[in-house]
């Protein structure tokens, strides 16, 4: 059974008229509609699919285990997520990451470590040199606005792949940063451009802060699972949430905004746009939107991600000193696995993510033997008692309908120069664009979805007020 907003049998019916409809219940739409709530400005929030939380999505399987398919994690930097999860008594605790960690290589070789790496992994020294030049470069990022950042038009014109390929010798230093480029971005290294590369490390602070675990992106996990903290803000909201309810265009009038839903059709003087990219390209704007905003939407795809949950009887790799997590190089179709046991270790879970081009070949397969190579690499790390699994779950996120792919969209390489400054988040008259892609600090995390709520509603306020 999912873990989501319950929809009614007869839900309450669209008011004619609102101050502010905000479009899009993951965590941008909520913080939006919830930061203008607490002003007491008037406000509905409209999400097209059957439940809150957006690209955060729980599910409470057998026995009571919750698995996280979308976002899990927050980190102790992650300010925002934190308040709103305190604010609304949505517990965390610590990811495990005791023991040694695996990595599995093309060839069947496994060295086992702590830390970062092991330190006489192949390509070690080189992969930490790389990270070292990227953060470097990153600080030189102006967050604010990036398209003000001197050398945007060349690191905005080559790719991640070519950067790598230029500056980085070693053969195996560069398969670990493309499995880093995956595991962060959800795409390819050819795919995305070095300047967005940059953007996004200097966004959360620094690369180890995308990468590890202890007190980095990854440090802690939700209790009731990461849609927690959006299932109480929409029970907070109560009937101000409609979902089941899909903005199909949305006009510019003489009296407002008249949004058109699958529902009926509302009016309003201001708009939350709080979808990411591949959802706003459904939604047609009488008038057009302008040209910039519209090449940044069609410019910023998706990622290619799958998560794979297998559920065990109890988290055996501890026994063995291992940590649950482990990083894979070369075909296997999973890139990277984590212990995501119950905080009780109750039972044991690992997850597996599927990137980039691993995603797209492995989704094409059938479902048993989709399941075979995931749980065949399970066997390879841990041994004959990961064959059997008691449960086993997928959640493909480029068919989920209403988000199609993940983590978060990336602009296309020269998507940045050309298009940033007045496509990525700048107010289209009365309508303002929330979402994880629109932040400036913790771009593509929940945290970032969070804080660009709260700046499109301190837009809407402002511009109530004149």
């Amino acid at each position: 059974m999912l873990v989501m907003t319950k929809t009614k049998d007869h839900p309450t019916a669209l008011p004619a008229h609102v101050r502010t409809v905000v479009v899009g219940a993951g965590y941008a739409g909520l913080s939006a509609a919830l930061s203008l709530h607490d002003d007491g400005i008037d406000t509905v929030n409209l999400e097209g699919s059957d439940r809150v939380g957006g690209r955060a999505c729980s599910e409470r399987r057998r026995d009571g285990v919750v698995v996280d398919h979308g976002g899990q994690w927050v980190g102790p930097t992650q300010k925002h997520l934190l308040a709103l999860a305190e604010r609304f008594d949505c517990p965390t605790f610590p990811t495990y990451n005791a023991g040694e960690h695996i990595e599995l290589w093309p060839d069947g070789a496994q060295r086992r470590y702590t830390g970062t790496g092991p330190d006489d992994g192949p390509g070690m020294d080189e992969y930490l040199a790389a990270a070292d030049r990227i953060d470097e470069l990153a600080r030189t990022i102006d967050l604010d606005d990036p398209t003000a950042t001197p050398d945007i038009e060349k690191w905005d014109s080559e790719t991640v792949h070519s950067y790598f390929e230029r500056t980085v010798a070693n053969e195996d230093a560069r398969r670990r940063l493309a499995l880093a480029v995956e595991g962060v971005w959800s795409i390819e290294p050819r795919d995305l451009s070095l300047f967005h590369l940059l953007f996004y490390v200097a966004s959360a602070g620094g690369f180890d802060q995308l990468m590890e675990t202890e007190g980095c992106a990854q440090e802690r996990r939700f209790r009731d699972g990461a849609q927690s903290t959006a299932l109480a803000v929409a029970d907070h909201l109560g009937d101000r949430v409609h979902v089941n309810t899909a903005v199909r265009h949305v006009e510019h009038t003489t009296d407002g905004v008249r949004i058109e839903t699958t529902r009926g059709t509302i009016l309003a003087d201001t708009v939350v746009m709080a979808l990411p990219p591949s959802a706003t390209q459904r939604v047609t704007f009488t008038p057009p939107l302008p040209v910039s905003r519209t090449r940044w939407v069609d410019r910023s795809p998706m990622g290619d991600v799958a998560k794979v949950h297998a559920v065990f009887d109890t988290p055996f790799w501890r026994a063995d000193g291992l940590s649950g997590q482990a990083t894979i190089y070369g075909d296997r179709a999973v890139g990277v696995v984590f212990d995501n046991s119950p905080e009780d270790a109750g039972h044991g879970v690992l997850v597996c993510f599927v990137y980039g081009d691993r995603q797209r070949s492995w989704s094409a397969l059938s479902d048993d033997d989709r399941r075979t190579a995931i749980i065949d690499t399970l066997v390879e790390l841990f041994g004959d008692r990961a064959a059997s699994p008691i449960d086993y779950t997928e959640k493909i996120w480029p068919q989920d309908p209403w988000v199609r792919g993940g983590y978060a969209a990336s602009p296309t390489p020269g998507t940045w120069f050309a298009h940033g400054h007045d496509g990525w988040r700048a107010p289209t008259d009365r309508l303002h664009w929330a979402g994880s892609e629109t932040a400036s600090i913790w771009n593509g995390y929940i945290d970032g979805a969070i804080s660009s709520g709260a700046r499109a509603a301190e837009e809407i306020r402002k511009q109530l007020s004149r």
